[in-house]
C-alpha cells in the first residue's frame, strides 16, 4: 500500500498542499460511490443466458405426476395431469418452439435458432443444458425441414441418450448433462432424413439416400443405438456419468435388444 505524503503546519493544521491532495483524492471516491448503484443495476438488469424466460406457475410436491407437456406458440408448457392447469412455461427470447421430447425427467426441446435445451420436467425449476447444432437453423426454417419433424429422437426405453438427427450427422447426447458422446456424419453424396427415421426394437433406423443411384440400399439405411451405429463387432464408448453413476449404462436385455441381428 503506498503512503501518501502530506504537509503540516506549526500549529498543527494541515497545509493547502495537503488540501489540494485531498481534494484530487476525494474526487475518485465520490466518483466511485456514485456509480456503485448503476453497477448494482447493471448486473440485475443482464439478459437471462441463451434468452430464457422460466415461469414457475404452481408448487409442486415430490413424487407428482410428471405434467403433459406442449409447444404453445412461442413457448413451450407444462400441465398438470390432474387439474390441466399450467405448472410452468419456458420461452427464449428470439426463437420458437419446433420439436418436444418428454421423457422421464426431462423436458427436450428443439428451437428455430438450432438451440436444443433440456428442462426440468416435474417443476420447470432449472434449465439444465443448452447445445448448439451447428450450421442447423437455415434447414430448421426451410420447408425441407417439415417443421422438424423426427430431429429429436431417444436411443434408449428410459430416454438417458438423446440424438439430434439432421441431414449432415446424427449427434448424441447424454440426457443427465447433455455431455456428447458421439456423432455420427452422413455419407458422402447422402444425407440422413429425420421425418424417415423409425424405431426397431432397440435401434433407431435413420434413412440415407444418396444422390448416386448405385449406392447400395444397405448404405442408405443406418441403425444406431445410445452407444452409436450397430455394427457388427462394435467397440462402443461407455455413456456412463463421470464416477459411474448407477443407471446410466444400458441394462443386458436394452444391449441384447440393440445387438445386431
Amino acid at each position: 500500500m503506498s503512503v501518501v505524503p502530506f504537509e503540516v503546519t506549526g500549529s498543527g493544521s494541515v497545509g493547502p498542499a495537503s488540501a489540494r491532495r485531498g481534494s484530487r483524492l476525494a474526487l475518485p471516491v465520490a466518483l466511485g460511490l456514485l456509480a456503485l448503484p448503476l453497477i448494482t443495476a447493471a448486473h440485475h438488469s443482464r439478459p437471462a443466458p441463451y434468452g430464457d424466460h422460466v415461469t414457475v406457475h404452481a408448487r409442486v410436491a415430490d413424487g407428482t405426476a410428471a405434467p403433459e407437456l406442449r409447444t404453445t406458440g412461442r413457448s413451450v408448457r407444462a400441465y398438470d395431469p390432474a387439474t390441466g392447469r399450467p405448472r410452468w412455461t419456458y420461452s427464449r427470447e428470439g426463437a420458437r418452439p419446433l420439436a418436444l421430447l418428454p421423457v422421464p425427467g426431462h423436458a427436450v426441446a428443439l428451437w428455430s435458432d438450432g438451440l436444443v435445451t433440456d428442462t426440468a420436467r416435474a417443476d420447470g425449476s432449472n434449465v439444465r443444458w443448452h447445445r448448439a447444432i451447428p450450421g442447423s437453423a437455415p434447414w430448421l426454417r426451410s420447408p425441407a425441414a417439415r417443421e422438424a419433424a423426427g430431429v429429436l429422437q431417444p436411443l434408449d426405453p428410459r430416454g438417458r441418450m438423446l440424438a439430434v438427427v439432421t441431414p449432415q450427422r446424427i449427434a448424441a447426447y447424454r440426457s443427465a448433462d447433455g455431455d456428447l458422446r458421439w456423432v455420427l456424419p452422413a455419407r458422402g453424396g447422402c444425407a440422413f432424413e429425420p421425418a424417415r427415421a423409425v424405431r426397431h426394437r432397440g435401434a433407431l433406423m435413420v434413412a440415407q439416400p444418396c444422390d448416386d443411384p448405385a449406392t447400395p440400399w444397405t448404405s442408405q439405411l443406418i441403425a444406431v443405438d445410445g452407444l452409436g451405429r450397430i455394427v457388427p463387432r462394435r467397440t462402443p464408448l461407455g455413456n456412463e456419468l463421470p464416477g459411474g453413476a448407477p443407471g446410466d449404462v444400458p441394462t443386458r436385455a436394452e444391449k441384447e435388444l440393440a445387438a445386431p441381428r
